[in-house]
């Protein structure tokens, strides 16, 4: 449930009652226990409005507030803020709700907007690297997030395999696999022993310009082994999606060369509306305000990125009926993608009603704050960066005769995979980030593995009480009261996150839960001698929805949870 929109909706209720025409501002989170549950801060607002002294206003309002649903109490503070403390019974009721219901009582959107996610976006002539880990996953959570709240999320990959690059990796293809045996394990060390072979046979080269032109022209037997390129480098993507928890298939590729044809028309649009211009033989359009144009063609007839992206654009926003569009690549494009949107809806090839968004993203660092390579300086492959995590998830299960060597290498592929996600997720998606292995396996502060220890203590313990948990939620004391409101807080955090494009916020969020479930497990005990069976079945209530929200907090952002650990 909405329960910030339900505290408004009370606060409302009391500002008609008042007769008070004004819309109430949203209430705040509290910031410590002492203050309630919420905050309202908007009878200063109003003062100047109204003539009247902020207290003045906050009494009227309180004096007309329903305290016998929703909220129980309010109270004056300072020049005019009111507290507000939640009824402990309608608390345990909305807890009692989310627990019997499988979505957690969240609701799905009544009118869902139509959203391309673009993310990943590896190119195909060489393996994928660190550098694409933050979009993919980033992209991926973003798209779980909104089809999870009932949007309707079209996932797109925008893979590169178009260019000239490909006329020399499709001869040097065609020179080494007569026998059909070329698997290209290493991509990287392919294209390394192609360009060699470009700079050093002038008959392989004019052959590799020769099949570029021939590629573009739809020659049956290029495009034969281009596409057979094309399949081998997704195979290695695959690999790494699987191993990611990463639900990119073939059918969301939609590769540069699925515009290729369209590059053309959208030269010929532009110049029929009277934006394009010429320029040193380019065809650009320049912007207002912007002293650099954006090139769609260049003077020899090539096409650029930019004009990619502009039949793309039109491609969601026309074909696909997409409402908002977000592309999920690093911080450092945002001068494209602004000129890129500008000109896009300056051109009509998408309406004003759209919203476009950059969801940009920094860095990922080394420990000198150095962006992340291999100790000879060159590209760690993800796939690699992976494997190690694997490896070094291993080494932190205590106890591993107590589980088949299947189990462990199944618990280290998720606690593994789990810590690296978690660790980037878990930062403001614009900031740069220090990787760092012993900080993100950790099973203390905001990990991965906090939350997964959390959740498998959670099933330790219905583990021990093995019987049926019924009665109804009974809000005992302070810290269960604390820990109700908190776990039905979710719903809020969810559409925030989702219209920030921001997954910190969730694992922040996670991170707050499980802190506060740990002080709740210590102190409100559930199974020991000496507590009755109303406080028990409470408690183990409480229990069971922290553990159901932590493990679709974590499926949202792709992370897999376990029984025991």
């Amino acid at each position: 449930m909405k329960l910030k929109s339900t505290v408004n909706i009370t606060l409302k209720n009391a500002f008609i009652k008042a007769n008070i025409d004004h819309e109430p501002m949203s209430v705040s989170e509290a910031t410590k226990p002492e203050f309630g549950d919420y905050q309202f801060n908007g009878a200063m607002a109003l003062s100047k409005k109204l003539g009247k002294n902020p207290r003045e206003i906050a009494t009227l309002i309180i004096d007309n507030l329903a305290l016998d649903g929703v909220v129980i109490k309010a109270e004056i503070a300072g020049p005019g803020f009111i507290n507000l403390w939640l009824n402990p019974l309608w608390i345990a009721e909305q807890c009692s709700d989310a627990t019997h219901d499988d979505r957690l009582n969240i609701e799905v959107n009544p009118n869902p907007t139509k959203v391309v996610v673009d993310y990943s976006g590896p190119n195909m002539a060489k393996q994928m690297h660190v550098g694409h880990l933050r979009s993919t996953i980033i992209g991926d959570t973003l798209a779980n997030l909104l089809t999870f709240l009932g949007d309707e999320v079209i996932r797109q990959n925008h893979i590169g395999d178009w260019g000239t690059q490909f006329g020399m990796l499709i001869a040097y293809l065609e020179m080494k696999d007569e026998d059909g045996s070329v698997s290209l394990k290493d991509l990287e060390q392919f294209y390394k022993d192609a360009k060699g072979e470009f700079d050093a046979n002038e008959d392989f080269a004019n052959k590799a310009r020769e099949y570029v032109v021939k590629i573009q022209s739809g020659d049956e037997h290029c495009l034969k082994l281009w596409q057979k390129f094309i399949n081998i480098s997704l195979g290695h993507c695959e690999e790494v999606y699987e191993k990611l928890n990463v639900k990119l298939t073939r059918d969301d590729v939609r590769a540069e060369s699925f515009y290729n044809e369209d590059l053309p028309q959208v030269v010929e649009s532009l110049k029929s509306d009277g934006t394009l211009q010429e320029s040193d033989g380019a065809k650009c359009v320049f912007i207002e305000g912007n002293d650099v144009p954006v090139i769609v063609q260049k003077g020899d007839g090539g096409y650029l990125y930019a004009t990619t992206d502009l039949a793309a654009l039109r491609f969601r926003a026309q074909e696909l009926g997409a409402k908002r569009i977000s592309y999920v690549v690093d911080a450092r494009q945002a001068g494209h993608f602004k000129q890129v949107f500008t000109v896009a809806k300056n051109a009509g090839f998408v309406d004003e009603d759209v919203k476009l968004e950059h969801i940009a993203f920094g860095t990922m660092m080394d420990k000198g704050g150095k962006p992340f390579k291999t100790r000879d300086g060159g590209t760690v492959k993800l796939i690699d960066l992976l494997d190690e995590a694997v490896v070094k998830a291993r080494e932190t299960i205590n106890n591993k005769e107590e589980y088949t060597q299947e189990e462990i290498d199944e618990l280290a592929k998720i606690i593994g995979i789990g810590a690296v996600k978690y660790a980037d997720l878990a930062i403001n998606r614009e900031s740069n980030y220090i990787f760092n292995w012993d900080k993100m396996l950790s099973f203390e502060g905001n990990t991965s593995l906090y939350m997964q220890y959390a959740y498998a203590r959670i099933q330790s313990i219905f583990r021990k009480h093995n019987g049926p948990i019924t009665g109804d939620i009974v809000i005992g004391d302070a810290l269960e009261h604390r820990l109700a409101v908190m776990l039905l807080r979710f719903e809020d955090i969810l559409q925030r996150a989702a219209i920030d494009a921001s997954p910190n916020q969730i694992t922040t969020y996670l991170y707050e839960l499980v802190t506060l479930f740990m002080r709740f497990y210590e102190q409100n005990p559930m199974l020991k001698d000496g507590v009755d069976e109303v406080t028990k079945m409470s408690r183990l209530q409480l229990a069971d929805l922290t553990a159901k929200t932590i493990k679709q907090g974590l499926d949202i952002l792709g992370i897999k949870i376990v029984d025991k650990l």
